[in-house]
């Protein structure tokens, strides 16, 4: 299937999917970091862990920085319209082209006009996180301030909270905001546990911030990444397995692959 058709029908099945994804309860879970253009990362993990017992759910950013950021984005598409249960394809910030337009970019400015605007439209129909009933949400970045898990799923695109859920990072110091650096709003240790409290999660899921150290808050948010775009980065996916107690991120397997 060419891309063009790929994306008409990627389209339709995200809007169906809604914004906020329930995961189950009874499979594997593998949490798969930026990709970011590589192929090579994808097509690894899809081997590895793609089959019944698994549910794979992609953390966003699988465009741009990488050598072939067309090749990655048409697997993923191929393999969540061959698999609509078996894998979960998340919203990040190069996935907002639509909303945000941001540089460097450069999947986005390789793109003829028509082409630039189909694929932004069709990716600004991707969820924004994943639900596990185990006390566990993934998504791109920080946490959107949102009553219950549930709202998630009525977050308008272009919103401060998608931008938080889409952009935002996450400091090792106290209070509620550290700051907003080129457009990426930064959340401290009082928000994070807020915001945890509030919608009851035991662990938080997130890659987007490269630098950032694997665990955070005591161990209850986790970020990873699965591409080798970020030089110095191992590409690593976090398991959770089924009917494993859930008491803080640190309870995920952490793989290398």
């Amino acid at each position: 299937m060419e891309l063009e058709e790929l994306l008409v029908a990627a389209q339709a099945h995200f809007r169906k999917e809604g914004r906020l994804v329930r995961l189950p309860e009874g499979k594997r879970v593998a949490f798969v970091g930026d990709t970011h253009g590589d192929r090579e990362a994808t097509e690894t993990v899809l081997d590895r862990f793609l089959s019944p017992n698994h549910v794979l759910v992609f953390l966003g950013d699988y465009v741009d920085r990488g050598p072939d950021s067309g090749g990655n984005l048409k697997l993923l598409l191929e393999t969540k319209l061959a698999h609509p249960d078996r894998i979960v394809l998340l919203m990040g910030n190069h996935e907002g082209w639509a909303v945000s337009p941001f540089s460097p970019a450069d999947f986005w400015h390789s793109l003829r006009p028509e082409r630039q605007k189909q694929c932004a439209q069709a990716l600004a129909e991707l969820p924004f996180a994943a639900w596990h009933p185990a006390g566990l949400l993934a998504l791109h970045g920080a946490l959107p301030d949102v009553e219950g898990v549930e709202e998630i799923e009525k977050i308008p695109l272009g919103s401060s909270d998608w931008r938080k859920i889409t952009w935002g990072d996450w400091a090792d110091v106290p209070g509620y905001s550290a700051g907003d650096y080129f457009g990426r709003p930064t959340f401290g240790r009082d928000f994070f546990e807020e915001v945890m409290g509030r919608l009851g999660l035991k662990a938080l899921v997130r890659s987007h911030q490269p630098h950032a150290p694997t665990y955070l808050y005591d161990g209850r948010c986790l970020t990873i990444f699965t591409s080798s775009a970020y030089g110095g980065t191992e590409r690593t996916v976090a398991v959770l397995e089924p009917g494993r107690p859930l008491h803080d991120a640190r309870d995920l397997k952490i793989v290398t692959i």
